[in-house]
């Protein structure tokens, strides 16, 4: 009881730090694309819940963080089959929540967050035996996101291993199935102009995890690998890993389809660490510990920066080089149009136009805008400037 009390405060502090980021956030081009024009999964979520709650930031953003903390709670029970103590499992969820790439699948409009959620649902179903529900749940996420062609991709595989001609047989059907109905979309995971990205991919996934975890999660799956006891999670977060490496050889790979297979595997990195730190005796526990604080500080750090993102700018000579640049600006922008009584503009920057869109500020009228050194509306954070406007009548 103690442990599911843990377990579901760490969910909520998670949620109410959430909630603060949304603040912190603009709607972003990428995003707006997916609320306007956009058709899917992602697309339906955050529409119905604007149209519930209202358009703004906070609507936008919560179906998102909601599928975080059922994904958490859900983490939590997949891991009680694959950790022994429970507060391996609570460390596990804790990690999890903490996990830049979690926070951003949270926090951000993309098909992150549905994914981590299916794929965690289906290995729940699967660790329980509840093989109709485990089935149904295959099959419906074949129409939820393209990303689940590399869960029936890696399932196939899995599959063959156990000798299971049920899942490879169903795994392959779906397979095609999606190749089928998402052609395009899959094209663009595979095809491209030939151009290395490894190091590039490393540097995302690092900082996904953190770096100093990042490091461990590698370490984590090797050992595994060597060492036997290869679970369903750890054939998709493994799986993913190599395939992502093998495929940014020749292009850039879409993360938002690829990190939420290796961002489910803590359960995984908390087993090997435990596992390693408790053979040994007391005295011998010391690298482990100075690691374990490393790993944790680095996570930490990383964390930090996230929630922490506008304050960085003081570290930026030009600020579109912030990371979350692109997710600034714009609200920030509407509110002072608002503010001069400015509901309608016209202007070249048709990326800015259709996110602006979404704060009530139409195309159209005499008003134009745009974006100059030499104009009078100044968006800044701490006290640096980010973005300056000029604005005119034409008459």
């Amino acid at each position: 009881m103690r442990e599911t009390i843990a377990v579901f405060l760490i969910i909520v502090a998670s949620v109410a730090v959430l909630i603060f980021g949304v603040s912190t956030l603009s709607i972003s081009y990428y995003e707006a694309n997916i609320f306007y024009n956009q058709k899917g999964a992602v697309h339906y979520l955050a529409r119905l819940s604007c149209a519930l709650f209202g358009q703004n930031d906070y609507a936008l953003r919560i179906p998102f963080i909601l599928l975080h903390a059922a994904s958490a709670f859900l983490l939590y029970l997949v891991s009680e089959q694959l950790l022994k103590r429970g507060t391996d499992r609570i460390i596990s969820v804790l990690i999890y929540v903490m996990l830049p790439g979690t926070i951003s699948a949270a926090l951000l409009v993309n098909s992150a967050g549905i994914i981590i959620f299916g794929l965690l649902l289906i290995l729940f179903f699967y660790q329980r035996e509840k093989k109709t529900l485990f089935y149904i749940m295959l099959c419906t996420a074949a129409f939820l996101d393209v990303g689940f062609i590399i869960l029936y991709f890696l399932l196939f595989f899995y599959a063959i291993s156990k000798k299971d001609t049920t899942l490879m047989v169903t795994s392959l059907m779906l397979f095609t199935f999606m190749a089928y109905m998402y052609g395009a979309d899959i094209g663009q995971m595979s095809e491209g102009k030939p151009r290395g990205y490894f190091l590039d991919t490393l540097g995302i996934f690092a900082a996904i995890f953190s770096p100093l975890l990042f490091l461990y999660f590698i370490y984590a799956q090797y050992r595994i690998l060597v060492k036997g006891g290869k679970s369903l999670l750890w054939w998709l977060s493994f799986g993913a890993f190599i395939a992502s490496l093998l495929l940014s050889f020749r292009q850039r790979i879409p993360f938002e389809n690829f990190a939420p297979y290796l961002v489910i595997a803590t359960p995984l990195l908390v087993g090997t660490f435990f596992n390693s730190f408790r053979v040994r005796l007391p005295m011998y526990r010391k690298l482990h510990k100075i690691s374990a604080f490393l790993i944790i500080l680095s996570l930490m750090l990383s964390s930090a920066a996230v929630f922490a993102n506008q304050y960085l700018y003081i570290f930026f000579d030009k600020p579109r080089g912030h990371f979350a640049y692109n997710y600034h600006v714009a609200k920030d922008l509407a509110e002072v149009l608002h503010k001069r009584g400015v509901d309608k503009i016209q202007t070249d920057d048709k990326m800015l136009l259709l996110r602006l869109k979404f704060y009530g500020i139409e195309q159209g009228g005499i008003t134009v805008l745009r974006q100059s050194s030499l104009g009078d509306i100044m968006i800044k954070y701490v006290n640096k400037d980010i973005a300056v406007f000029e604005m005119y009548d034409l008459r």
